[in-house]
């Protein structure tokens, strides 16, 4: 791994200086609600002691992926998608990377049954829109049990997340769907059901044998749950809330709202402007690496952002000659136009503004000779 691939100090300092919304030291917020219902909820089903373990966001590589069965050339573990601070250091991607460690501080006691709760920012690089952000908030809860006391695997998972989702979000249908994980059996994806769309809200499956022997808990005599939740999600579906920037928006008139689990009482919004821009991008190029370098690009400007939307994608050899000339594209670039969305939730966009965010992200994006924004 190259060393232009890490964080710099700023972006470092940067991103361990977000608020995390999990944290009451850092101020109350409506997601510390949602761990209380969750630890209250799996305590009645499940008797046993649940330790919170919140561990330091800067974690070695090996506990974020080796150490849980990631394979070594997992896709996840791309620059692209993670953010190293060096060869072995990175900023987690899961709060699962505390797992591992926590199993193993007990494998010399092993009492009957416990639980651990772990929850705070996670740094990803993803695309934008109103579901998604850079550095969500997770919810990892793990319960080991002995086999003798425990019913069949399933049953054990199926009676967690039923109690877990009913609490969390009494008014909405939320699916199981298969989805294999590298540290569980048995792995389900949750999703929500929001009006005609189907919102991922986490993952789990029962504790893979493997990882339980690996740290000192025989599977033969130990079984149990992984819960991942993206909380985020979680609480805009609970409260109502439109936008994922609203759980961080400063508005007193919002910030007041995100004090506990009420229903969103809308603030008034603004109209959208958008502005279309079309960019030439290397053939490997998504829209997770492109979200990334735009909030980078815009810095504390980025908040304006409410969505960039891939309109088409353009190969080469499908572009006339005068048109690989004017944006200046090689054989092994592509032509993207994209929708930028711009929307304040309390304040208008001006038109000044827009073009200038416009004409940043195009100039941060074009990978092609010639340098004409649309």
């Amino acid at each position: 791994m190259s060393t232009n691939t890490y964080l710099t100090h700023e972006q470092l300092l940067s991103a361990l200086s977000l608020r995390d919304l999990t944290n009451p030291k850092h101020g109350i917020h409506a997601m510390q609600q949602l761990i209380t219902e969750a630890e209250t909820a799996l305590s009645a089903l499940w008797c046993c002691y649940l330790q919170r373990v919140n561990a330091n966001p800067i974690v070695p590589v090996y506990e974020n992926y080796d150490a849980l069965g990631y394979p070594a050339d997992g896709a996840s573990r791309d620059v692209r998608y993670s953010r190293y601070v060096s060869d072995s250091l990175m900023l987690r991607t899961q709060t699962s990377s505390a797992v591992p460690t926590w199993l193993s501080s007990w494998q010399s006691l092993r009492p009957d049954s416990i639980g651990m709760i772990s929850h705070g920012l996670v740094y990803r690089r993803d695309c934008i829109d109103r579901w998604h952000c850079a550095e969500p908030h997770q919810l990892d809860i793990w319960i080991v049990m002995p086999k003798t006391q425990a019913d069949e695997d399933i049953e054990i998972l199926n009676e967690s997340v039923s109690a877990l989702m009913k609490t969390l979000l009494p008014n909405h249908v939320v699916q199981q769907s298969k989805s294999p994980h590298p540290y569980t059996i048995n792995g389900v994806q949750l999703d929500a059901i929001e009006g005609q769309n189907l919102i991922e809200v986490g993952e789990c499956g029962n504790i893979d044998p493997d990882l339980l022997n690996r740290n000192g808990w025989p599977s033969k005599d130990y079984t149990g749950v992984a819960i991942g939740l993206g909380l985020d999600r979680v609480l805009m579906l609970r409260k109502g809330l439109p936008d994922i920037r609203l759980l961080r928006d400063p508005d007193s008139r919002i910030q007041q709202q995100m004090l506990d689990l009420s229903p969103w009482r809308p603030v008034s919004r603004q109209p959208k402007a958008e502005r279309d821009i079309s960019i030439v991008v290397n053939q490997d190029t998504d829209m997770d690496i492109i979200g990334d370098q735009v909030r980078t690009t815009l810095g504390e400007q980025a908040h304006w952002l409410e969505e960039l939307k891939l309109l088409s994608r353009t190969e080469y050899h499908q572009l006339p000659k005068s048109a690989v000339e004017r944006l200046g594209m090689t054989p092994s670039q592509v032509n993207l136009l994209l929708r930028i969305s711009l929307r304040h939730p309390t304040k208008s966009v001006p038109t000044s503004l827009a073009n200038e965010l416009r004409n940043k992200i195009y100039l941060s994006l074009n990978q092609g000779h010639n340098y004409l924004a649309s």
